[in-house]
């Protein structure tokens, strides 16, 4: 798989684009960091973050050891029968196989965002019926973004605690279009029963109540682990917000949002 490049306010933001434009989570990808912003006056940054990422590539099975094979001829009868010696170079007049050259990395195609963000709805709607519920699946498109929304009764259990299955959906969803299609320009996320839209106005506010205590206090708030996709949402709230600043640290699924005083 090619590397891709992608950039960011933050590693975590830039990580994400290249995670939108590969189509794998990010237990499937690899990493390497190009540039970090860098730090400047008063905690803020600047420059910016830039990443290069592609798909892990899959590392062969290793040979099952076999147990060894019951020899011919045991005893029987208390006499052991002579064994022939195996000619184990039968094929030893072939000639040996020429190792075989890499494959060169797949061409970059493009695909029509809206052939991927139908592949998408049709995934979605298959799986909905799987679940056993019901549902309308809409897509909106723009500027190479495609949101897919599933929107009916019942869609708890696609949703998961935490958006857990959601976020597992979403992982399958872009495998079935993008990654079956070819693309790597699309971000394409998926959103059911306003689950996302209802997480970010929460992380929000949370993290806006969370910036005015270390504001008031003058001391240091680390918060609970979050996925790339949280913490992007709480970087986002307080970019703006004078007198205090974020960074990550840790690593994942352990990574954690500090709010500091600036």
């Amino acid at each position: 798989m090619e590397w891709v490049e992608t950039t960011g306010n933050s590693l975590e933001e830039a990580k994400e684009a290249a995670l939108d434009q590969l189509g794998v989570a990010e237990d499937d990808a690899e990493f390497e960091v190009v540039e970090e912003p860098k730090q400047g006056l008063f905690g803020r940054t600047r420059g910016e973050a830039r990443v290069r990422a592609r798909v892990k590539p899959s590392t062969p099975r290793g040979k099952t050891e076999r147990r060894p094979r019951r020899e011919k001829g045991a005893e029987k009868g208390g006499e052991r029968r002579e064994q022939r010696p195996r000619n184990n170079n039968r094929n030893s007049d072939r000639p040996a196989r020429e190792p075989r050259e890499p494959r060169e990395p797949r061409e970059k195609v493009e695909v029509d965002p809206a052939v991927v963000g139908q592949a998408a709805t049709d995934f979605l709607a298959g799986l909905v019926k799987a679940f056993g519920t019901t549902g309308d699946v809409t897509v909106n498109r723009e500027d190479g973004e495609i949101e897919v929304r599933v929107e009916g009764t019942e869609l708890g259990l696609m949703v998961g605690p935490g958006g857990a299955t959601l976020l597992a959906i979403q992982d399958l969803t872009r495998v079935a279009s993008q990654r079956r299609l070819g693309d790597q320009d699309s971000r394409l996320r998926i959103d059911i029963a306003g689950y996302r839209e209802r997480r970010r106005e929460a992380l929000s506010r949370f993290a806006t109540k969370v910036a005015d205590e270390v504001k008031e206090t003058g001391s240091a708030r680390m918060l609970e682990p979050m996925s790339s996709a949280d913490r992007k949402i709480v970087h986002d709230t307080l970019v703006e917000y004078e007198g205090v600043s974020t960074r990550s640290e840790g690593e994942d699924p352990r990574r954690r949002v500090v709010v500091e005083p600036a």
